[in-house]
């Protein structure tokens, strides 16, 4: 009977989830004061998948893995492997800094009290892209490793040597590149440069794990653009049927909900009697009726919105989805003009005193002073300012120019 890497502490699939919700409010984009992360990260993950707003640059889903697999080769037990994963992640920082091109160095500011290593950040990438084969949660790899050993020197002893079955034990892609000399200890200076042999690499994992993405079609078709949102791409004609309709509801859903951020922050603005505030977000929702009004896809169904969205590891409430089409209906009566529509200002304050409880701004002076003015008000992106980072990084190694 061949053996195979099975362990179940919790169900592995909850685990991996539990920690990725978690990681989602450590995220730049995740500041969801109305509860509508479920919907963007639904779209995020559909169009960029194995990929989050705090991953940085792509070379780090080779890092990652060259620590590892170094841990592996000297056996490192399960009592050391996380505290010297650690001790390696950590040793990156000082020759990655040696570089010109340091933007997106973890631990640049932190320094050795970084909490987030590139690893836990990274870690769901690196299975969506099949880079990484055991199927469990970071911390069960650390805790079970010893059992990836036994268990391989099980299949050794029963099978010759020459035909061992390595894939029936594998942790990490068997065609994973090979890290530079001395990595990562003994190296005075790192980049986050791909080799042309690594970024092939990257693309070919990329291309059979997501194939049908967003994302695979941008790595193998585009060059690097320089546009704020992803309907922005000056190659958006030449998308497949399913990616632009993927796309004109992600921008559907984000212009038609930044309105309601703005007049969340008005109505905050009203009740802290802060005028110049109060005056700020009424240009922004005014900005925004703009936006809403020249928006082509305003017109989609709603169904689609939930279609699209459904199976994606996301839980999309039916609270959520009323929110969603209660403002959607107000948008179009009031034609953006919510800022004084007293259904509007309803809306926004039931939803997030019904989210937030007792620690709701409309109704807890404490938690009010605690806002800066401005909460929730990026306009969703899915990810794309750091998707052009690691796509720019991946057309610079297959081209071998350095960074883009």
């Amino acid at each position: 009977m061949p053996s195979s890497l099975t362990w179940i502490d919790h169900d592995p699939t909850a685990r991996e989830r539990a920690l990725r919700i978690l990681s989602l409010f450590q995220e730049r984009e995740s500041r969801d004061e109305l509860g509508l992360g479920a919907i963007r990260d639904s779209f995020a993950d559909a169009l960029f998948p194995g990929t989050s707003t705090i991953q940085t640059r792509l070379r780090y889903m080779l890092f990652v893995p060259w620590v590892y697999t170094k841990l592996e080769k000297r056996r490192m037990s399960s009592p050391a492997f996380a505290a010297k994963a650690r001790q390696m992640e950590m040793a990156l920082v000082d020759p990655l800094l040696s570089n010109s091109d340091h933007a997106g160095v973890f631990g640049r500011l932190a320094g050795r009290s970084l909490k987030r290593l590139p690893s836990s950040v990274y870690w769901n990438g690196l299975g969506e892209w099949g880079i990484r084969r055991i199927p469990c949660s970071q911390d069960e790899y650390h805790r079970h490793v010893d059992e990836v050993y036994n268990r391989r020197d099980v299949s050794r002893r029963r099978y010759e040597k020459d035909d061992y079955p390595e894939s029936e034990t594998q942790t990490w892609h068997p065609r994973l590149p090979a890290p530079p000399d001395g990595f990562p200890d003994d190296v005075d200076q790192i980049s986050f440069e791909l080799e042309p042999d690594e970024a092939s690499f990257l693309l070919d994992r990329l291309l059979k794990s997501q194939k049908d993405s967003l994302l695979a079609f941008l790595a193998l078709n585009c060059q690097p653009v320089d546009c704020d949102f992803p309907w922005q791409h000056p190659e958006l004609n030449s998308f497949s049927s399913e990616h632009k309709e993927l796309i004109h509801y992600a921008e559907f859903f984000s212009t038609l909900m930044h309105g309601a951020a703005f007049l969340y922050n008005l109505m905050l603005a009203e009740l802290s009697d802060r005028q110049e505030l109060e005056d700020e977000h009424r240009e922004n929702i005014e900005e925004w009726r703009g936006r809403l009004q020249h928006c082509q896809w305003l017109d989609l169904p709603l169904q689609g919105l939930w279609d699209l969205t459904a199976g994606r590891g996301h839980t999309i409430t039916r609270k959520t989805k009323d929110f969603v089409s209660a403002w959607h209906r107000r948008a179009l009566a009031t034609r953006g003009n919510v800022a004084d529509d007293s259904d509007s200002r309803m809306l926004i304050n039931s939803r997030e005193r019904r989210l937030k409880g007792v620690r709701s701004r409309f109704t807890n002076p404490r938690a009010r002073d605690q806002w800066k003015g401005y909460a929730g008000v990026g306009q969703m992106a899915y990810r794309w300012s750091n998707v052009r980072t690691l796509l720019s990084d991946l057309d610079a190694g297959l081209n071998g120019s350095g960074h883009a």
